[in-house]
């Protein structure tokens, strides 16, 4: 039991700077890039928009904490329900910008996999929730 200890500390310790580098970049890019530039973006097509939500969340990356007062802003701006479900689950489940990291330590074909699904998951998650709730546009 204390060989697997150390071993997991030590497999932990050496993922450490590239876990640590992500949380940089995800914090610099989500600073840099202003919140009013997703309103922008949207074409007011269901369809279009659930992939272009999906692909901007997937490219933004954030926390599931701060997704509920992100997404309300959102809706407060006018765009869609379908493109804030869409671009809010891709945010918490796919990222790029953590890719070379969890590559790193689950592997390249687990990741892609993962990611790749998790994608086009937030899509069809993003459809049968507005389509659920009765309120496509």
């Amino acid at each position: 039991m204390i060989k697997s200890a150390r071993k997991a500390a030590k497999g932990l310790w050496k993922t450490f700077p590239m876990i640590f580098g992500t949380i940089l970049l995800v914090s610099l890019i989500s600073t840099i890039i202003p919140k009013s530039i997703y309103t922008t973006i949207f074409s007011k097509n269901s369809f279009l928009d659930s992939f272009i939500g999906s692909v901007v969340g997937s490219i933004s990356a954030g926390s599931p904490i701060t997704s509920y007062i992100f997404g309300g802003e959102m809706l407060g701006q006018g765009v869609s329900l379908i493109a804030v479900t869409a671009f809010l689950v891709s945010w918490v489940t796919v990222g790029l910008i953590q890719l070379p990291a969890e590559s790193a330590i689950l592997g390249k074909k687990f990741t892609l996999l993962r990611n790749s699904a998790a994608f086009l998951f937030s899509i069809i998650v993003a459809i049968l929730t507005v389509l659920i709730l009765g309120v496509i546009t």
